[in-house]
């Protein structure tokens, strides 16, 4: 990628298409989505996350690990607490241009082509509309 221009010069013969894939394999997850959403205002513990994703800690736990394996949030550690966080801004984008794409999806002209609504404002429409919070 050409960070001055921000596009993507990837053609179709990339070494990075199959980890590319694996990178929206492990995206593929409405609570992997959601964990990603939560951290983008900075770190946070298990408990916290599973609060803010409305998941058990087990679980969150469990969707944690697997994105710690694929590099996605690292963690710091203070006393006997984790606080996770992500790696990049990277997984943030691309959750972030999913969530639009999605909007698509609902809206002949979707509000962040109108400069109407943030992505938050999005997500908590997707929350309230039945199978928008698995």
């Amino acid at each position: 990628m050409s960070e001055g221009k921000k596009v993507c010069t990837f053609g179709p013969e990339s070494q990075y298409v199959e980890m590319a894939v694996e990178v929206f394999a492990l995206l593929a997850d409405s609570t992997r989505v959601r964990i990603i959403l939560a951290l983008r205002a900075g770190e946070m513990s298990v408990g916290e996350l599973a609060e803010a994703v409305g998941r058990s800690p087990t679980a969150v736990s469990q969707h944690l690990a697997k994105l710690r394996w694929g590099r996605i949030v690292s963690t710091r550690q203070e006393g006997t607490r984790v606080f996770y966080r992500l790696v990049d801004e990277h997984a943030r984008r691309l959750v972030a241009h999913a969530v639009y794409q999605a909007e698509h999806a609902l809206y002949e002209t979707p509000a962040h082509h109108r400069g109407e609504a943030a992505v938050e404002d999005l997500e908590e429409t997707l929350a309230e509309t039945p199978g928008g919070a698995s």
